[in-house]
């Protein structure tokens, strides 16, 4: 497995001369665009790893479909749908067009920006520093990586130059969606996205995905098996932002995407996938890592459709 691996890093690694890295986050700019790793887990914690696997990068977007789950069992299906849609935007994850035309101004779904801040706004606690707590407590034992931290040099870059984001959060509160602290919410949102991992990281937490919740060493269930279904759909329609689609076709694995360059792919009952390529196409996905993700799909015959 781990020669396939090889060649499939070494095939695809040429991809990331078509792209860039994120910049739009100054801190992003230090990746080098070259990298390019990926490491399988399956359903017997058989762990194949192949390229810059032990690198660490920022989890960004990726962290959206976890802090879904989280919202969810704090929340129940209801509510948090009466905040957020559940449809495609077909519009890039940061745009904030929709929100202003579509009545009432939800976010589309919870995978692009505004959704999520949404979703982070949700998570329970007494304060930010509670729900902060959870949250990295949720990641940890998700991703068996008890080390888990915030880069507090991204937190901080994200932080000072999130003004897009922060637009998007005054919008929905001036809608009555977002009901708390605008400031405090993308405080944790920042954070959140700030939490550095590698390719391991991420095929843990899709291999416990694709278990339907239950963690594959310890059997403890970790995500309600609905909630994890549920997410999983989000992640086949909306998780590879408006090139969803398209990725759908030509790889069918749920997988979702984040501008740090990781991929956190799951497929069910069988392996949880984790690419890292921090060279992005112009729709903010690893160029690289979504052709290695095609690559392996076809390889092994994982699509689900």
């Amino acid at each position: 497995m781990e020669k396939i691996l090889q060649k499939i890093v070494y095939d695809n690694k040429r991809y990331t001369e078509y792209g860039n890295v994120a910049t739009y986050i100054p801190e992003l700019r230090k990746a080098n665009k070259n990298d390019l790793g990926i490491c399988i887990i399956d359903m017997d914690n058989n762990i194949y790893e192949a390229g810059n696997c032990n690198e660490k990068f920022t989890i960004q977007s990726v962290s959206k479909p976890i802090t879904l789950a989280l919202a969810l069992m704090d929340n129940g299906k209801d509510k948090v749908f009466s905040k957020v849609g559940m449809e495609p935007s077909g519009d890039p994850f940061n745009s904030i067009m929709k929100l202003e035309t579509s009545k009432p101004s939800i976010p589309y779904n919870p995978m692009i920006n505004a959704g999520a801040i949404m979703i982070t706004s949700m998570i329970k606690g007494r304060n930010n520093g509670d729900k902060l707590n959870r949250m990295m407590n949720f990641f940890k034992n998700l991703s068996g990586n008890k080390n888990l931290s915030v880069n507090e040099d991204v937190y901080m870059s994200e932080k000072l130059t999130g003004d897009r984001n922060r637009a998007m959060a005054y919008f929905l509160k001036s809608e009555g969606i977002l009901t708390e602290n605008v400031e405090d919410v993308l405080d944790l949102y920042f954070k959140q996205c700030s939490i550095e991992v590698t390719v391991r990281d991420l095929a843990r937490i899709g291999v416990n995905l694709a278990g339907n919740g239950i963690d594959i060493l310890t059997r403890k269930r970790l995500i309600d098996e609905d909630v994890s279904k549920v997410v999983k759909t989000f992640m086949v329609t909306c998780g590879m932002y408006d090139a969803s689609g398209e990725y759908a076709i030509n790889v069918g694995i749920p997988s979702k995407s984040g501008v740090g360059g990781g991929i956190m792919g799951t497929v069910p009952n069988k392996m949880g996938i984790g690419v890292f390529g921090p060279s992005l196409d112009e729709k903010g996905n690893s160029i690289a890592g979504i052709k290695s993700m095609e690559s392996v799909s076809q390889k092994f015959g994982l699509s689900i459709f």
